[in-house]
């Protein structure tokens, strides 16, 4: 049976014209899927009972089952267990201007950074477009409140699912489904450069970050095995053609790693590879795994770096921290929980 989380507005209306019901159907069902949360057919009122117990043939809702929640000050971590055993995480944070969740793409992580810890495991599976969608529906019924944004930074690689990817964006951007607007959702990936400019040509344009890390191959390829795969001068073409098409800033993110990357030079070399693009750079404070070689850099080699940027006119900012005492980070709670 098929999860109808997995559908869009648009494979809805074709499955009510399939079957010789009206298009505007479908926005019944994802208003109450979406906006009232009813997940069982048998209570959506206005539609036909010969319709309902079709659709009870047809399909099912299945939100996953939490294994663990964690909560810190701002932030709240879910261990989600899949219909097949599988394990995924999933994170809020707790903002002033609303509630921002960060959710997994895939169960496991072909990337292999060398500083993540979800990068440690081979990817097992892409996640179904369902089980997206029902990361955000869980946290909403769990919370009882609107998720007001949404990124793709937990575990996986957002461009190694693409197609799945994108439809879970079209649902929760669609004002019948969860309504997120396109501004307030970040695909954030490693670099996979044919993606990037695949993406540059959606009709939705949510935010797009890219992973660097890095201001030169070598370094880069140290750190991200993707590297070894498309290098600098490809992902950074790929940017450009995004750049061009979309005329949307873009955000490069930057995980700052004592004595690695965090130089004076990797700052200089960082200003001179983005100069004149229409970017901004996102400084991370490393969340040191029990298992890492690497440190989190220091507040003043933070600072100096930060300042090299802005006189280099490179518009920078610092991530705020969020749940470093609850294995907050891409990977380490799954990865804690499985080692128990």
């Amino acid at each position: 049976m098929n999860n109808i989380l997995d559908y869009t507005l648009e494979d809805l209306e074709r499955y009510f014209t399939d079957i010789d019901e009206k298009k505007y159907v479908a926005s019944q069902l994802f208003d109450w899927i979406y906006k009232r949360n009813i997940y069982d057919f048998s209570k959506m009122t206005n539609l036909s009972n010969n319709l309902r117990d079709k659709l009870s043939k047809d399909f099912t809702i299945n939100l996953p089952i939490t294994k663990k929640i964690l909560k810190s000050k701002g932030t709240t971590k879910y261990l989600f267990e899949l219909s097949d055993g599988n394990l995924i995480e999933s994170v809020i944070m707790e903002h002033g201007y609303g509630i921002s969740a960060c959710i997994s793409t895939q169960i496991g992580c072909n990337m292999g950074c060398s500083f993540c810890q979800s990068g440690k495991t081979k990817k097992i599976r892409n996640l179904q477009v369902s089980e997206l969608v029902a990361q955000i529906m869980f946290i909403e019924s769990n919370l009882g409140k609107k998720i007001s944004s949404v990124v793709l930074m937990g575990i996986g690689e957002p461009f190694d699912n693409y197609e799945n990817v994108m439809k879970f964006v079209y649902i929760i951007n669609d004002k019948n489904g969860l309504n997120i607007g396109a501004r307030r959702i970040t695909i954030s990936t490693a670099g996979i450069p044919k993606f990037i400019k695949k993406y540059a040509l959606e009709d939705i344009k949510a935010n797009l970050a890219i992973s660097l890390h890095a201001p030169n191959d070598t370094l880069r390829s140290n750190l991200m095995n993707i590297n070894k795969a498309f290098s600098l001068k490809e992902v950074m073409s790929a940017i450009n053609f995004y750049l061009e098409k979309t005329h949307r800033r873009v955000c490069i993110q930057y995980i700052m790693l004592d004595n690695i990357n965090d130089s004076k030079k990797c700052a200089i070399e960082l200003a001179e590879l983005l100069s004149g693009l229409n970017i901004y750079v996102n400084l991370i404070a490393y969340n040191r795994t029990s298992n890492s070689i690497f440190k989190p850099s220091s507040e003043k080699r933070i600072e100096c770096f930060i300042n090299i940027l802005k006189s280099k006119g490179i518009d920078t900012c610092v991530r705020v921290k969020f749940g470093h005492d609850i294995n907050a980070s891409c990977g380490q709670l799954k990865a804690n929980f499985e080692s128990k």
